[in-house]
């Protein structure tokens, strides 16, 4: 008995390592979903992780209604699959804008193209067209908003003009510095030249007594 029971939880076990196959049946499973949760993996501010693991019970829903399969699919498979799928739609959507869509032979290209293939302003138009006959819609279309007009640039105010009297005061002022600092520059540099007129004086008669103490110890 305990060897049976350990070989199902064997058998357990390996379903939950394998990997899942996409067949035909399972893919389409996918790409119908995920493009009827569209519009909230298209929200701004959505937790994708949330959303792919959505998709995927979905997906393993309608598969164990079919009973294809007991192996289920993660969300990061159903992620990982729908990546590749984009790529290729892509490759397909190119080749449709250059030789038309009669040139495109994939099956899931008009599934997705009818969802995907929509421009902002297509989708943008018919959300406005499913709001027009709504309370909520009426209201946005009634309501009138007051436009928000540009804040006028703060200008600094001018500075008062100075009477004549000031600025001849002030000239006379400016004026009265610069002799102050010629005077006190004039007078450093007369003592600069008295003080090397002293050396000059003192080497010279410093001179003057050795020579006249060399001729007396010459004598």
């Amino acid at each position: 008995m305990e060897e049976k029971e350990a070989a199902v939880s064997n058998m357990d076990a390996d379903k939950t390592k394998a990997e899942f196959i996409w067949t035909l049946q399972a893919t389409w499973h996918l790409v119908n979903t995920r493009l009827e949760m569209d519009q909230a993996f298209d929200q701004p501010v959505c937790k994708k992780k949330k959303l792919w693991e959505m998709v995927a019970e979905k997906v393993n829903a309608k598969l164990r209604e079919s009973e294809v399969t007991d192996v289920n699919v993660k969300a990061y498979e159903c992620d990982l699959k729908w990546r590749n799928m984009l790529a290729t739609y892509r490759k397909n959507a190119e080749r449709a804008k250059r030789l038309g869509v009669g040139s495109v032979h994939w099956e899931f290209f008009k599934a997705m193209h009818e969802v995907l293939g929509k421009s902002r302003e297509e989708i943008e138009a018919q959300r406005r067209a499913k709001l027009s006959g709504t309370k909520v819609g009426q209201a946005i279309a009634n309501k009138k908003f007051t436009p928000i007009l540009p804040t006028p640039p703060v200008t600094a105010a001018p500075c008062p003009a100075r009477p004549p009297q000031d600025v001849l005061q002030l000239y006379m002022e400016l004026q009265e510095r610069k002799m102050n600092m010629w005077a006190q520059q004039k007078a450093l540099e007369e003592r600069k030249i008295e003080a090397i007129n002293n050396l000059a004086q003192a080497i010279s008669s410093l001179a003057q007594r050795n020579n006249t103490q060399l001729s007396k110890d010459g004598q």
